[in-house]
C-alpha cells in the first residue's frame, strides 16, 4: 500500500507517510503434479525461493545456455571424494553461488559433509529469505550411482 501526499493535501507535518510494498515470489511447482482443473500448482514466497535454492545448487556449471558459470557445480565433486579440502570448496561454490544468483535469500551458513566411504557428500545450506523472520534450512544429499 502506498500514500503520497502534496502540498494540496494539507499539513504535511501531522499526516504520516506511509509506503509498504509486498513483494509475493512465486514458481511452478518442479514435480509437475496437475491440479483437478490440469493446471499447474505453483509454489509461493519462502517455498518458491526455497526450490530455486536447491536447483542452483543442483545445477552443474555449463549446463544453463549463455551462463557457464550458472549454478553450484556439486555434482563435480563426487568424483574428487579423497581430500579434505573439497569440503571447504563446496562451502565457497555454495556462498558463490547464492551470492551471484538468489538475490532473495541472505545465506547464513553451510556446511558440507563427505562421505568418502559411501561415496556421498551432504551439503545443509541454512538461509533466511529477505523479509521474513525464518530461517530456512535445505539438506542436499548428493551419491553416486557406481
Amino acid at each position: 500500500m502506498a500514500r503520497v501526499f502534496s502540498i494540496e493535501d494539507g499539513n504535511l507535518n501531522t499526516k504520516s507517510i506511509l509506503t509498504s510494498r509486498n513483494k509475493v515470489y512465486s514458481d511452478i511447482d518442479l514435480t509437475f503434479e496437475k491440479k483437478g482443473n490440469g493446471d499447474v500448482f505453483k509454489k509461493t514466497d519462502v517455498a518458491a525461493v526455497r526450490q530455486a535454492v536447491k536447483n542452483l545448487l543442483m545445477t552443474n556449471f555449463g549446463e544453463k545456455p549463455f551462463e557457464p558459470n550458472f549454478g553450484g557445480n556439486l555434482n563435480a565433486f563426487l568424483f574428487n571424494l579423497d581430500t579434505e579440502f573439497d569440503e571447504l570448496e563446496i562451502e565457497e561454490n555454495v556462498a558463490q553461488a547464492m551470492a551471484a544468483f538468489e538475490p532473495r535469500a541472505i545465506l547464513r551458513h553451510v556446511k558440507a559433509l563427505i562421505l568418502s566411504d559411501q561415496n556421498a557428500v551432504n551439503v545443509k545450506v541454512i538461509f533466511q529469505v529477505i523479509n521474513v523472520p525464518e530461517v530456512q534450512e535445505l539438506n542436499i544429499n548428493l551419491t553416486r550411482l557406481r
